[in-house]
């Protein structure tokens, strides 16, 4: 099994002593590889707004623990009727999350670039469900850092198809990895989702990010 590409140290210093008791801890800093990798490492993510690049590291940071997903029957019956496949689609996945007509869009073009490199570097990954036809029907994608999956964003086509991703990715990274989703909602609590305060979340990232990787 090969790991993604080795990075060089990044530009910025992402110090979470420093970050105030806010949502949001940084602005500016740029989109290379090496700054979002060291960001997630550090428990900060990139989401832009108004048109300025900002980092956020969540106070109440919502997480899927290690064999926590809640799978439903209709999940169990939208599996049967669907396959997942694995960083086959990539760009499609994101540009499906990305779609404009979507509320709350936050995915701008310099944003998909930066993670479209990520994955060709082996950093970003994606996971695609499928209906019996092939089509793309829902999908996730996020960051792979040893064992963390920082997810970015999901969508669905059809009923349950970004649960059936979910359930996917599950499935793929095994029973230790820890699935950041940055802030919980309804929905995502009903799959397991629970909240950490933000000094638990940064008191377990360094073993998780050093750690050997499932992908």
């Amino acid at each position: 099994m090969t790991g993604p590409t080795p990075l060089p140290p990044s530009r910025y210093d992402f110090d979470p002593a420093d970050w105030p008791d806010d949502d949001c801890v940084v602005a500016g800093a740029d989109l290379e590889p090496s700054t979002i990798v060291d960001a997630y490492r550090h428990g900060a993510f990139p989401m832009p707004q108004a048109g300025r690049l900002l980092w956020w590291s969540p106070m109440h940071r919502g997480v899927l623990e290690p064999g926590s997903l809640q799978v439903t029957r209709s999940m169990r019956r939208s599996a049967r009727r669907c396959h997942v496949t694995i960083d086959t689609a990539f760009e499609e996945v994101i540009d499906a999350c990305a779609d404009p007509s979507r509320p709350g869009g936050w995915i701008d073009t310099d944003i998909r670039a930066a993670y479209v490199e990520l994955h060709r570097l082996g950093w970003a990954h994606s996971v695609e469900t499928r209906d019996g036809d092939g089509r793309l029907v829902g999908g996730v994608y996020g960051l792979g850092i040893g064992r963390l999956f920082a997810g970015e964003s999901m969508f669905h086509r059809e009923r349950d198809a970004s649960k059936v991703a979910l359930m996917g990715l599950v499935d793929h990274v095994g029973g230790d990895v820890l699935i950041d989703v940055q802030w919980s909602t309804p929905h995502l609590a009903s799959l397991g989702v629970v909240e950490w305060p933000r000094a638990r979340y940064l008191d377990v990232l360094p073993a998780l990010v050093d750690a050997p990787s499932p992908w």
